[in-house]
């Protein structure tokens, strides 16, 4: 049975009479954009010098481990939509995880995220939060800057903003990276921090702006969300290496669903992980598109894939 809060919403902002999405300053962000730069200045001199077969294997696996259990499945299904229940031990656990692929902490990725989301759903919303400038731009503003709205709406985490555990992440995120750097010298030296960590570190922030530039911008889709001035694309290619995440066309029209690949052939390893968890006890109330109120809300386009012609209601029957 799923709980009863509306899963489509955005959870942590509360919209005030004067909010705008349009009227903001984009300005450089000296802590993301200096952490970012040397990830990336790390992986391009030195990371091909410390190569060997070992070092891109624990980059490789950690980045899969992170991705999937922390930033799809910690963050994004369950703080950011809370698409699921589970122990606070747990969820304590995959936002660890979360915190350990780089971006950021808690706290920034749920008020980045939920900002983005509220504003494409406007009729219109700055440059910054819809992806429209050219990718050089777009990738300086996305990892280096911030936008600074001069009306913005409240910023409330709720009980994620009160967890001492969250408020300590946000406060050392980069610092929870040494831990790893430890344990990754003591077994492999330096050739597996640089790749355990920088490369690592440095492919999942890139690779989170590549496809959510590209997941604005073009590629299949199979919804229009009716009255949002942004929508989504799919990005096929990358639904293996981001967990299911890609499939970004399905998550702007069911913003609440743990599943995010709908279709036959869509991949989906973070739902696949939430099965698991549920067959193992330690996850329920899994919220699918039939659990959300968005009849009304959609208009569905042409398929590009056969598969994909389903109707509103075959989908929820479906899936």
């Amino acid at each position: 049975m799923v709980s009863g809060h509306d899963r489509g919403r955005v959870n942590s902002l509360v919209e005030l009479p004067d909010s705008s999405p349009v009227d903001g300053v984009v300005r450089w962000d000296a802590a993301h954009s200096l952490w970012n730069g040397a990830m990336l200045t790390v992986s391009l001199v030195l990371a091909p010098m410390a190569f060997s077969w070992g070092a891109l294997a624990i980059c490789l696996v950690l980045s899969g481990t992170t991705l999937l259990l922390g930033h799809s499945v910690g963050f994004h299904r369950r703080l950011i939509h809370r698409s699921f229940d589970c122990p606070l031990w747990l969820e304590r656990l995959l936002v660890w995880a979360g915190t350990l692929v780089g971006m950021s902490g808690p706290l920034w990725m749920i008020r980045t995220h939920d900002l983005r989301d509220w504003a494409q759903r406007r009729a219109d919303c700055h440059d910054y939060l819809a992806h429209r400038r050219p990718p050089l731009l777009d990738a300086w503003w996305q990892m280096h800057c911030r936008l600074e709205l001069k009306r913005p709406p409240a910023f409330d985490p709720g009980r994620v903003g009160s967890d001492p555990f969250y408020r300590f992440l946000e406060a050392t995120w980069m610092v929870q990276q040494v831990p790893v750097a430890v344990l990754l010298f003591l077994a492999g030296g330096w050739g597996w921090v640089i790749w355990g960590v920088c490369v690592r570190v440095c492919l999942s922030v890139t690779g989170h702006w590549f496809v959510g530039h590209l997941a604005h911008r073009t590629g299949p889709q199979s919804w229009l969300v009716n009255d949002a001035g942004v929508q989504a694309h799919d990005v096929p290619w990358a639904a293996i290496p981001t967990m299911g995440e890609a499939w970004h066309n399905n998550h702007h029209a069911f913003p609440g669903s743990a599943r995010i690949g709908l279709y036959p052939g869509q991949s989906d390893w973070g739902y696949a992980f939430l099965l698991l968890l549920e067959r193992a006890g330690l996850v329920w109330n899994i919220a699918l598109p039939e659990h959300l109120a968005r009849e009304g809300a959609l208009t569905r386009v042409a398929p590009e894939h056969a598969h994909e012609a389903l109707s509103f209601a075959t989908l929820v029957e479906e899936v």
